[in-house]
């Protein structure tokens, strides 16, 4: 009989020696801890390969899908945005029509909503209750998150895009519309609506408790951050830009909330007192297509996505609060959104 001994030895050495392995543990095991981020892969229209990388913070490892290893099968197409309540991942798929629910500390699925149109965004406004703004269904739709169906509609026309609660009030942006639509959560009545510019795409609550808005414009409205009070529905302030081919998007805020950020190309920063919009990028894009943005809450970090070609995987830098840049690493697809656990 042949000894292998010495061979298989040598096999071992080499696996053991061997420096091109990926850093990256199979089974993440903080995926539902308090150190580590998501990020959204939107992936490919009609392509069906939309993600959930994570990026843990204390080892700085990347795993690159959460979804599929965890369930088997793949989560569907286009990834839009996600939100977690009460321990529960909520995946909103727009070309899929229908919101997946998983458990965030395996990432398996534990129902999935159907019977939407486009879902673009879902926000928790009650006990087990929830909005879900569409492309298509001119109609914010409510949603039982206990019983996961559709319970009923909301009529409003257009693109509904990002929405925030304040006051009892559901605030709604609209990308076809220049107006942010008022809805009361108790009621679940469409009561008012703000005049803005159009293309609204995304809200936000600062640490006064205003909310600014932040529209693209179009159709004789130009491109504008607006500072609106949640109590008395009225337009506080408008900062137009002055080329109409800005566009800005992505509005987050700092991580107390006294600062804003946004994509205008680059990244830009601008204090809530301000009185004027920012000159400058905080973070230039330097040729880079940055797509997703976002502010890490306990430390200030901020995540920024580039797209690069739409093909290709993702990459995601991060940056210091000031804007030094910190590292780099690749995501899924179409990287558009973080959200911080």
């Amino acid at each position: 009989m042949k000894n292998y001994a010495p061979l298989l030895l040598l096999i071992a050495a080499f696996s053991a020696c061997r420096k091109d392995r990926p850093q990256e543990p199979e089974e993440p095991n903080s995926v539902g801890g308090a150190h580590g981020v998501y990020i959204l892969n939107e992936g490919n229209f009609n392509w069906g390969n939309a993600g959930v990388s994570y990026f843990d913070k204390q080892t700085g490892t990347v795993v690159e899908d959460l979804f599929e290893p965890a369930n088997g099968m793949a989560l569907g197409d286009v990834l839009q945005s996600m939100e977690i309540d009460d321990g529960k991942g909520y995946l909103v798929l727009n070309n899929s029509g229908k919101v997946v629910e998983v458990d965030t500390a395996g990432f398996t699925v534990t129902a999935t909503i159907n019977g939407l149109t486009s879902p673009r965004y879902l926000l928790p406004v009650g006990q087990g209750k929830a909005y879900v703004t569409d492309l298509y269904a001119n109609a914010i739709s409510i949603v039982d998150l206990d019983a996961h169906t559709v319970t009923g509609s909301i009529p409003c026309p257009g693109w509904t895009e990002e929405l925030v609660l304040a006051q009892g009030k559901a605030f709604v942006t609209n990308k076809n519309r220049p107006f942010v639509y008022v809805v009361d959560t108790a009621s679940d009545q469409l009561v008012d609506s703000i005049a803005v510019s159009r293309g609204g795409n995304s809200i936000v609550e600062d640490a006064q408790g205003k909310l600014w808005v932040a529209c693209t414009g179009g159709a004789g409205t130009p491109p504008a951050l607006f500072r609106m009070d949640p109590t008395s529905l009225q337009v506080e302030a408008s900062f137009p830009f002055s080329s109409s081919s800005a566009s800005p998007w992505r509005l987050i805020t700092s991580a107390d909330r006294t600062a804003l950020l946004f994509l205008n190309e680059g990244v830009y920063r601008m204090a809530i007192a301000d009185g004027a919009l920012p000159g400058i990028p905080l973070i230039p894009a330097d040729g880079r297509n940055f797509y997703g943005l976002g502010v890490d809450p306990a430390d200030g970090t901020v995540y920024v996505s580039d797209a690069i070609d739409y093909a290709q995987r993702g990459r995601v830098f991060r940056f210091q609060a000031d804007g030094t840049a910190l590292d780099d690493f690749l995501a899924g697809r179409i990287p558009c959104g973080f959200v911080f656990r």
